[in-house]
């Protein structure tokens, strides 16, 4: 087992270099921040191209200044939904990243507290795919004991969330943790070494971009089970950022240079996206090759859009499910007005 793990160890170095450290934001100040001042944190990823490019251009700032405003822009780099949410309830930080069902959480847990975290825009619609270097793996169904399915935060992120949503509909409501009983919390790049080099408990893995395409084309063993989109019926929001009622009610400027800052940023990666890949990889310091980079970016099924899509289907099944307890009668009981207006869902 020693050897297995020491080609899981060598097979991550190959595909990613040099682990990013996340930049906590403890020593910020947890006070509120006047009009003209964002503290924003992202996550890493490509899921993450739309700040990526605001951050490169300086879009925040530009839209601040037609509007008369000097912003001052503070960037955070942290990993995990829950790091975001307990910044964002402090105080520490004034815009926070993650998935949507972590998003929706927090509209849930301070819907009526005088916070109301409400969704600020989608980062971009791309799917999450469940493979596996399991050959008797083709359904959901044919995952038994043994079995071991990894996430980055079983029970509870993204994928957990996505998953119980399809296990209720197959094995029925009562069973919709059914799958988080083989689910190993894992980070994604551990995760993909482990499913390329093959002799480990780990022989799945809920993945997003770009850890999928690596596992694909580096294992012939490795093939796609399902992904979120045949969960959720079509393209659908991955990531979104998401902010207290305070900060947008008492920033109106921030905010709307915030606001038009993505909708800048996602219409340039739309017409510019080899630039887009290289921004992304110098943003990131990435260690992604240039070519799979542009493969992912260029991929119809990755659409770098602010407008969410299907996160009603989130916010109806996980609400059924007793994961949330408020019921939203539409999209835009979670979102800030000024998304309201897109063709969102």
């Amino acid at each position: 087992m020693t050897s297995v793990f020491a080609r899981v160890r060598a097979t991550r170095r190959t595909l990613l270099g040099a682990a990013a450290v996340a930049a906590l934001v403890a020593a910020i100040p947890s006070a509120a921040l006047a009009e003209g001042k964002i503290r924003i944190a992202q996550q890493f990823g490509i899921a993450y191209l739309i700040l990526d490019v605001v951050r490169d251009q300086n879009l925040i700032e530009k839209h601040g200044k037609e509007a008369g405003i000097d912003i001052e822009v503070e960037w955070a780099s942290i990993s995990g939904a829950t790091a975001m949410n307990e910044a964002l309830l402090s105080g520490s930080l004034d815009v926070v990243s993650a998935g949507v069902p972590p998003a929706l959480a927090m509209w849930d847990r301070t819907k009526g507290s005088g916070q109301d975290v409400k969704l600020v825009a989608a980062l971009g619609s791309l799917p999450n795919h469940l493979i596996t270097n399991n050959p008797a793996v083709r359904t959901l169904a044919d995952f038994g004991p043994n079995d071991r399915i990894a996430v980055p935060a079983a029970g509870v992120g993204f994928q957990s969330r996505t998953l119980q949503i399809e296990a209720a509909r197959q094995f029925g409501a009562e069973n919709f943790k059914k799958l988080d009983d083989i689910s190993i919390s894992l980070p994604h790049p551990d995760a993909t070494a482990a499913l390329i080099a093959g002799g480990t408990e780990i022989n799945a893995h809920f993945s997003s971009a770009p850890f999928y395409y690596q596992a694909l084309a580096a294992n012939p063993a490795v093939h796609k089970v399902l992904s979120s989109y045949d969960i959720l019926g079509g393209p659908a929001t991955f990531n979104v950022l998401y902010a207290t009622s305070e900060f947008h009610d008492e920033n109106p400027k921030t905010y709307k240079a915030l606001y038009a800052a993505l909708g800048e940023a996602a219409g340039w990666i739309a017409a510019n996206k080899e630039k887009a890949a290289e921004t992304f990889i110098r943003q990131q310091k990435s260690k992604l090759s240039p070519d799979l980079v542009l493969q992912i970016v260029n991929d119809p099924e990755n659409d770098f859009t602010i407008t969410p899509e299907k996160t009603e289907v989130y916010a109806r099944e996980l609400h059924k499910l007793g994961v949330l307890k408020n019921e939203a009668a539409s999209w835009k009981d979670y979102v800030f007005e000024e998304a309201t207006g897109e063709n969102g869902s």
